[in-house]
């Protein structure tokens, strides 16, 4: 039996469709990253499994006990930290973490070895109120109080949102110890990029899972060719790549577009285009500093394929 699983679980709020027959399984001791846009249903789908609310239908199970049925025994054995900062703002430190373990009866003494990298990077404010702390400390102390009493499963929604990147990456490095401790961990995330640090994701659209899968078993099942374009014209660029008949899609990525090409258009499809073509086509609209190279596709080259 897996550490979670889920059948066909439907939430709708008035006319809007959370989510729509979620599936899927999660193993003990994986980090299942489930990646996908604000409103796409991550925390209406955390928030049934961790029994704050009740599915419209489906089941699912946490460490074998139903969601629905044995909602008691899973709030005691599992973690849950969500996305916005909900701990006592008004405490210090030090008294969110003691008000955390008294709730579990348990002491922070017994399970200090699970938080204690996390914590000691707090511990010099310990005696500072939580609603004074920043982003990155903030996060570090709700997933202290998280994991004081070791739970078996731990749910983290959206837990490096507006942090900065150093504190992402120390967070990170946190998740790879508790997993090393047994502690299954389900983490949900708009950042692309932090899908490469899950063992398994699923990517998640307006309430469907578009896709399980490893990182990279998703990207290797990216058929597509795919061209990283630069000009001195970046906006400009992007428009006249879109007006282009054999560009099938272009979209910003950081310093440049990426573009996939209409099936049947290349030369080693049959066609007559190639990066050559498009260099002329650009270089008659006025473009200057061109530069066209071909790439391999990201989760969020995916994640956009997929979702057109």
């Amino acid at each position: 039996m897996g550490a979670v699983e889920v059948r066909d679980i439907r939430k709708k709020y008035e006319n809007v469709e959370a989510l729509k027959g979620v599936s899927f399984d999660v193993d003990k001791g994986e980090i299942f990253g489930i990646i996908g846009p604000d409103g796409a249903g991550k925390t209406t789908l955390f928030r049934v499994l961790t029994t704050l609310i009740l599915a419209d239908s489906g089941s699912a199970t946490v460490d074998g006990d139903d969601v629905v049925k044995d909602f008691k025994r899973i709030r005691n054995k599992i973690g849950y930290m969500p996305g916005r900062f909900s701990l006592y703002q008004d405490l210090s430190v030090e008294e969110n973490l003691k008000v955390f373990a008294s709730i579990f009866n348990t002491s922070v003494e017994e399970n200090y070895y699970l938080i204690k990298d996390i914590y000691q990077q707090i511990e010099p404010f310990k005696k500072r109120r939580a609603g004074a702390l920043s982003g990155g400390m903030k996060q570090k102390l709700a997933l202290s109080c998280a994991l004081i009493h070791k739970p078996v499963v731990l749910f983290l929604d959206e837990p490096t949102t507006g942090v900065d990147p150093v504190s992402r990456k120390e967070f990170w490095d946190m998740l790879y110890k508790l997993r090393n401790e047994g502690i299954t961990i389900l983490v949900s995330t708009p950042y692309m990029d932090e899908a490469s640090l899950c063992d398994r994701i699923a990517l998640i659209q307006e309430g469907a899972f578009l896709k399980i899968d490893t990182p990279q078993g998703i990207v290797e099942q990216y058929d597509r060719t795919l061209w990283s374009i630069q000009s001195a014209e970046m906006s400009r660029l992007l428009k006249d790549l879109r007006a282009n008949d054999s560009i099938d899609s272009c979209f910003a990525f950081g310093d440049a577009h990426h573009s996939t090409i209409c099936k049947g258009k290349l030369k080693s499809e049959g066609g007559t285009f190639d990066q050559e073509n498009l260099k002329a086509y650009l270089t008659e609209k006025q473009h200057s500093e061109i530069e066209i190279k071909t790439i391999q596709a990201s989760i969020e080259d995916c994640f956009m394929e997929m979702t057109r």
